[in-house]
């Protein structure tokens, strides 16, 4: 899947927590979606997009902090 349709996506997720009250928590619930419904293999390369010299240019303040916080995701070989 390209970066630039995951960007989107997550960003769409962003876009709907963002009206949460407290920011914390909206940044655990999209955190929590993405490593509920997104393949190992999509979280991997939002996590090297987001470390990569554009990354955090092209998603939202708020899905680029839940990103981080997510685990390094191990794909078997």
């Amino acid at each position: 899947m390209e970066i630039q349709h995951l960007v989107k996506m997550a960003n769409q997720i962003g876009q709907y927590f963002e009206s949460y009250p407290d920011r914390d928590e909206a940044c655990r619930c999209i955190a929590e979606h993405l490593g509920k419904f997104w393949a190992p293999r999509m979280r991997q390369a939002l996590i090297a997009h987001l470390a990569s010299p554009d990354g955090a240019d092209t998603l939202t303040p708020l899905v680029a902090q839940a990103v981080r916080t997510l685990p390094a995701v191990q794909i078997p070989a």
